[in-house]
């Protein structure tokens, strides 16, 4: 039985870092690269900087907080690739289809993203080791 794709192209890298500015600055000087958007969001406690490459970004990312998830990524691991977007039509879909083919969300249902996108975190338990964001433009 043949599926319907529901992945469209990959969204982003994202990669964690203690100094946001020095990654970015490490980025425009190696590869000529420019900040397509910057944006603090709150909720997760992170800042993050996207640098387009064709159709996706490099999403360089930093902690706000002590308690954010990047915070305590970089603790434990460093700095370093931190999980892979996903683009989707549906972030609703995808998520059920990846729960159903026995994934392990870490969010039960989409939420608000960075540039007004939906968004669903799948824990990388349940993603053969790769933390995975879906992301609804």
């Amino acid at each position: 039985m043949s599926k319907t794709p529901l992945l469209t192209e990959i969204d982003h890298i994202a990669i964690a870092v203690h100094n946001l500015d020095e990654a970015v600055s490490f980025y425009e000087e190696a590869f000529g690269a420019t900040v397509a958007h910057r944006e603090i969001v709150e909720r997760d406690g992170v800042e993050e900087a996207l640098l387009k490459v064709a159709d996706s970004y490099i999403q360089l990312t930093a902690a706000t907080r002590p308690d954010s998830p990047i915070a305590k990524f970089l603790d434990k691991r460093g700095p370093g690739l931190h999980h892979v977007g996903y683009r989707v039509d549906s972030c609703e879909q995808a998520l059920k289809s990846m729960v159903a083919a026995g994934a392990t969300p870490i969010d039960a249902a989409p939420r608000p993203g960075s540039r007004n996108t939906t968004v669903a975190f799948i824990h990388p338990k349940g993603a053969f080791g790769t933390l995975i964001e879906l992301v609804e433009e």
